[in-house]
């Protein structure tokens, strides 16, 4: 089990939807989780203005992180403009070296969306800094396990090698928690987004043996069911 886990999404809610069940049964099991947000994800309504609709995106990022237990970031990037430098990748080091999670969990490599694909490479980049012995005022920490969240937007080849097991209880604070997330809800682009992922876990519990279950790559691990990363 991760004492502590680190989700790093490309906008406000990647990572609640994706990892959020994951990190709620986590948290229920004693363990530390910090959400990560790239950007802000202000682009994602059809009828909300950027401005308006990046402190809607906050608010409720904060209030999905507080509903699991979880701590909240955003860096101040903008959605569909998150850059792949080294620049964003030293602040996810700092966030690394400072929460010393022995878990990441970010996008899969390959996405629809170009900001989840930067949010992996910026992901295992910041991975690597934060594991070096440079000048910065945190000591250096290395992240033992680094999983890549299932998600439809993401699907060119992933491919599941774990499966975490996910109880009620866990399964029901995250469906509390991810209600408060307009575009979750499907009050944006129509995409029923809780529907869709209660469903996933439905189906790839039935693969684990498991009445719940959410599926990672773990690129450096043969296929498991665990009870969790």
């Amino acid at each position: 089990m991760s004492k502590s886990v680190l989700a790093i999404g490309g906008h406000i809610g990647d990572m609640d939807l994706t990892a959020g069940p994951t990190l709620a049964k986590l948290v229920l099991e004693g363990a530390s989780a910090t959400i990560v947000a790239l950007t802000y994800g202000e682009r994602g309504h059809p009828r909300v203005s950027p401005e308006e609709y990046k402190v809607q995106k906050i608010a409720e990022g904060a209030a999905f992180a507080a509903g699991i237990g979880a701590d909240f970031r955003v860096l101040d990037y903008s959605d569909g403009f998150l850059p792949d430098n080294d620049e964003a990748a030293m602040q996810v080091a700092s966030i690394i070296r400072e929460t010393t999670p022995d878990t990441i969990i970010t996008h899969w490599k390959r996405s629809i969306h170009r900001d989840h694909e930067h949010a992996a490479r910026i992901a295992e980049r910041g991975r690597f800094l934060a594991s070096l012995p440079i000048d910065h005022e945190l000591p250096r920490h290395s992240v033992q396990r680094f999983l890549y969240a299932e998600n439809w937007e993401d699907a060119e080849g992933f491919e599941p090698s774990l499966y975490v097991t996910i109880p009620d209880e866990g399964f029901e604070l995250w469906a509390k928690a991810i209600q408060g997330q307009a575009f979750a809800r499907g009050e944006t682009y129509g995409f029923r987004y809780i529907d869709y992922y209660t469903a996933l876990m439905t189906m790839r519990g039935c693969l684990a043996g498991q009445k719940r279950a959410c599926a990672f790559a773990d690129t450096s691990s043969p296929a498991t069911v665990l009870a969790g990363p």
